[in-house]
């Protein structure tokens, strides 16, 4: 760690924390040239590999844009959508793994988003999935409304027949 002050190639560790939300550390350093003291951050780097083949550093941000505009018009707050990314964030960061498909990032996104709002789910889905079809979408309702026990597909915990919030 080069001192941001006079450029020396070495400092010493002080004191290490870890932040609150335990994704990074900081740690207070001191120069033995010029006796001065800084405070770095380091957390782990994520990165996502793009269909392309391009990696990117994982984004808490593009997820909940990602969410943000599947949940337009939708009775969802912006305190959920981003508990729901910081939920994501924190799954993925659970594996280990230092590179994962920009795929599974989905995947990890559909499975909370289908518990906070059906119709916000299946809209991130028809992208995410790349429905080609009216037999895609039906297939994917017909799943829903198997998984909900047979209800009408409205939200998590509405009965059958009863209308949705508007919203």
């Amino acid at each position: 760690m080069h001192c941001p002050f006079c450029r020396h190639t070495d400092s010493k560790v002080i004191d290490s924390r870890t932040t609150e939300d335990g994704t990074a550390i900081r740690r207070r350093r001191s120069c033995p040239q010029c006796n001065r003291r800084f405070t770095t951050v380091e957390t782990a780097a994520l990165l996502v590999v793009k269909r392309s083949g391009v990696t990117e550093p994982f984004s808490r941000e593009k997820v909940v844009g990602g969410v943000r505009k599947a949940c337009q018009g939708r009775p969802v707050t912006e305190d959920q959508i981003a508990q729901l990314a910081h939920r994501v964030e924190e799954s993925i960061r659970a594996r280990g793994h230092a590179e994962l498909p920009s795929h599974e990032v989905g995947l990890e996104i559909l499975g909370p988003l289908r518990d906070l709002d059906l119709v916000a789910y299946l809209r991130f889905a028809s992208v995410y999935k790349a429905y080609g079809s009216l037999e895609d979408f039906e297939a994917e309702i017909a799943a829903l409304r198997g998984a909900a026990g047979g209800e009408d597909g409205g939200q998590p915990g509405e009965r059958a027949g009863e209308p949705a919030a508007a919203g």
